[in-house]
């Protein structure tokens, strides 16, 4: 299994999961949409998704060992201003792409959220009754069931992470880097939790459980969950930054256009086993980011957004 397909590639995890996999001697094909890298170091492709019909052609061609579907909608206030869009995007484009690679023989990796919970009880695992509260996680349950029925032996890999991207604002660890290092005030919710990793542990994650040939569902996710004011709190002291900007807020009274479930906290103990291994804790993840960006990761990947 030596080539990879990765949809999204421009995006936060699709970026990162392309240059951890070539470094781990993947050949690399990356599919982009509207948005094109450039001096990257793996084959790029533009295809869109919402081309139904074209996309099994563009699976073959691209000729992949194994794909990882990391393409989505998933700006939250998009999708819900644009329902039509999200559920082509975030549901019927995986299950055309998941029912191909399950022709092709190949290994199918569907990137769902963790807002597929409703977020009343938290410490979610795998087979908790999922209940999307917007329409990103209700177009993204709808992908999880789509690829399942057509795939039944797809990974599906459910996550929420941080990290740098080449937009250089995409994550919640990018907005309170970029705040704070401006000294400017932002808010924290303090009711909001969730269990986030850091997307070059995630992309470790994801390559291992393909190398392992884990099928069905799973939890992709730190081994300890925070408020979402707390994670702000402990990168501004990691990054020598001031936490006191960040000002202590209920979710309710930030102004949120959409509806977001509160206690996402994710019990990832089966991947754990299936893996062997312990996964990542929230001060390791930072600490990953810190050291990345001054081994100069940020600044590269900022470099390649065209």
């Amino acid at each position: 299994m030596s080539r990879l397909l990765i949809t999204g590639v421009s995006g936060l995890l699709g970026i990162n999961l392309a240059l951890n996999a070539v470094e781990n001697g993947y050949q690399v094909q990356g599919w982009t949409n509207s948005r094109a890298l450039k001096d990257v170091p793996f084959e790029q492709r533009s295809v869109a998704l919402e081309d139904l019909k074209a996309l099994p052609q563009a699976l073959r061609e691209s000729r992949p060992e194994a794909v990882i579907h990391c393409a989505a909608i998933a700006n939250l206030d998009l999708a819900r201003q644009n329902p039509d869009q999200a559920q082509l995007v975030n549901a019927q484009a995986p299950a055309v792409l998941a029912e191909t690679a399950a022709k092709m023989g190949i290994p199918f990796v569907q990137i769902s959220t963790d807002a597929v919970f409703d977020g009343q009880k938290g410490a979610y695992r795998e087979d908790d009754a999922p209940n999307p509260q917007n329409t990103y996680a209700q177009t993204k349950l709808a992908g999880e069931l789509a690829v399942r029925q057509v795939y039944p032996d797809a990974l599906i890999a459910r996550v929420v992470f941080y990290g740098w991207s080449p937009s250089g604002k995409r994550s919640l660890a990018e907005f309170f880097y970029n705040n704070l290092m401006q000294n400017r005030t932002v808010n924290g919710f303090t009711d909001s939790i969730f269990s986030p990793l850091y997307v070059r542990d995630l992309a470790d994650l994801l390559l291992r459980a393909l190398r392992e040939n884990l099928r069905g569902t799973y939890h992709f996710f730190a081994s300890q969950a925070l408020s979402k004011y707390d994670f702000g709190v402990l990168l501004a002291r990691r990054f020598g930054l001031n936490p006191e900007l960040i000002r202590p807020i209920q979710t309710a009274q930030g102004g949120l256009q959409t509806q977001r479930s509160l206690n996402l906290s994710i019990n990832p103990e089966k991947l754990a086993a299936a893996l062997n291994q312990p996964l990542p804790d929230v001060h390791q993840g930072l600490e990953r980011l810190y050291q990345d960006r001054e081994n100069g990761l940020r600044e590269r990947i900022l470099s390649f957004l065209a």
